[in-house]
């Protein structure tokens, strides 16, 4: 049977031309500066935290020049601990306990920001004029080298913006981290891999009207890209309820859901068109006329000219920026049976957010390519909805996993979903903290985790800490008592 496909070569499809210190520049001429992100712990933020960020993000992309793509991808791989068995050292109970939670999944999480300067024409395009299926011309705005300077001294303000807060950080991603090395592959090759770090390798890609396969993971793809689509009502921060009381309320993001509470392998893409708010306002002040004037006609249009209406009043009267959003959720798995699994449960994380879920098959191809860092600007404008940035940013993820403490002693703790085991120091560590509130925050973080063994040891004193057991292993220890030797 003849093989009636069309196949040609990444290489000759590839979107990017090249990495120019350190920023990535495609054959479409659109220039991209990459960002590493740290965000803040789970379970550790509090509301008013929350907001903090939200501001923080919201001034920072306010500083930004018309005709700019914020894509902010999170990814969540599927990986195991690897227990240091080999290590000579270890006494016979840190091996033991080594070998326990030796191979134990959990979920891990990365948090990539990219800033796209491109032109106008170029975000107004639709999914059949997409790179796949057309050949580059270079656009007259980038010959201009004064727009070039204002987006990158503009993104040099958003980074200082970011980092000036205590919550966020972001770090600039070099030529060796976006390309990778002999030795290590880097995020483009990820990307095309899908798979964890240091362990990325070319795999043929399928882009289907029916099916979006890489290697042997086959994608499923659910988009938030309709106003139709969005819940009512959204905030920096939601109640998360099963480890809430009445007295205590633990907070969460608004899009954990889709974030570390989705236990499979997906990304989560979060896209935000900064466009000339003016020309959109104008070209919505035109609409609302055009419906008014054929109201007599249908109901529909009146009711259309309402909720126009009500946009351009909310945008005039509160000094709105208007611009484009789009949110999308890329989840994979090789097997069928799996796969139809994650797409139930990423229906339903949906449906937590009171999102109504839409399983996207067919812009699925085009809306992977977008993806591809650095190549936000070949992005489909009919995949996304209009509105205002500060509702756009609600659906930001703001927490990551636990991570271990610097410090060469301390004390083993668990993560409370995987249960995976982290070392942190609560003796000396907390001592270098100068704000108070950053301790308060770290002593927090004690709470969220619970213990499962050992000594602590400090540099001039020995402390034991005598553990209560309780029936089961997993429960919190409630009672801890130092001793001094």
């Amino acid at each position: 049977m003849r093989n009636n496909s069309k196949i040609t070569t990444l290489e000759s499809k590839f979107p990017l031309l090249s990495v120019e210190q350190s920023c990535m520049v495609s054959k479409d001429a659109d220039i991209t500066v990459a960002f590493r992100v740290e965000l803040p712990e789970l379970f550790t933020v509090t509301s008013t935290e929350y907001e903090a960020m939200h501001s923080a993000w919201h001034k920072a992309i306010k500083v930004l020049p018309d005709y700019c793509i914020v894509h902010k991808q999170d990814w969540f791989i599927k990986e195991d601990y690897q227990g240091k068995l080999s290590d000579g050292g270890l006494s016979f109970l840190a091996r033991a306990s080594e070998r326990h939670f030796n191979e134990r999944p959990y979920l891990h999480h990365s948090v990539y920001l990219f800033l796209t300067k491109t032109n106008k024409q170029r975000m107004a395009q639709q999914s059949n004029f997409s790179s796949l299926c057309r050949g580059h011309l270079l656009p007259k705005e980038i010959t201009n080298k004064d727009e070039v300077m204002k987006f990158m001294e503009a993104v040099d303000q958003f980074e200082r913006i970011i980092n000036d807060t205590e919550q966020l950080r972001i770090v600039r991603m070099t030529e060796d981290e976006l390309v990778g090395t002999n030795e290590k592959g880097g995020l483009l090759d990820r990307y095309f891999s899908l798979s964890e770090e240091g362990h990325a390798s070319l795999e043929d890609i399928r882009l289907g009207a029916d099916l979006v396969r890489v290697g042997d993971n086959m994608l499923c793809l659910h988009t938030l890209s309709d106003t139709d689509d969005l819940p009512t009502n959204v905030s920096t921060d939601s109640r998360y309820e099963r480890l809430s009381t009445d007295r205590s309320d633990c907070r969460l993001s608004f899009a954990a859901p889709v974030g570390l509470m989705l236990p499979c392998n997906h990304i989560y893409n979060q896209y935000l068109f900064i466009e000339d708010s003016d020309a959109n306002l104008e070209r919505f002040e035109k609409q609302a006329r055009n419906m008014h004037s054929l109201a007599r006609y249908s109901r529909s249009n009146q009711i259309n000219e309402e909720w126009i209406q009500e946009y351009l009043n909310i945008a005039h009267s509160q000094g709105l920026t208007s611009i484009r959003a789009h949110f999308n959720v890329l989840a994979w798995s090789s097997d069928k049976e799996e796969l139809r699994q994650i797409k139930n449960d990423v229906g339903s994380a949906l449906a937590l957010m009171e999102c109504h879920p839409r399983h996207n098959t067919i812009d699925a191809a085009t809306l992977y390519w977008a993806g591809i860092p650095g190549n936000a600007a070949d992005f489909p404008a009919e995949e996304s909805f209009y509105t205002f940035i500060e509702p756009a940013l609600c659906f930001f993820t703001s927490e990551t996993n636990y991570k271990d403490s610097l410090s060469p002693f301390g004390i083993k703790m668990a993560d409370r979903l995987s249960g995976k085991p982290i070392h942190l120091d609560i003796s000396d560590l907390p001592k270098k903290v100068s704000s108070r509130d950053a301790g308060r925050k770290y002593h927090q973080k004690l709470k969220e985790v619970f213990f499962f063994n050992k000594n602590v040891t400090t540099k001039k004193d020995e402390i034991f800490i005598i553990q209560n057991r309780l029936s089961k292993f997993s429960n919190l220890i409630k009672y801890m008592y130092f001793c001094k030797v």
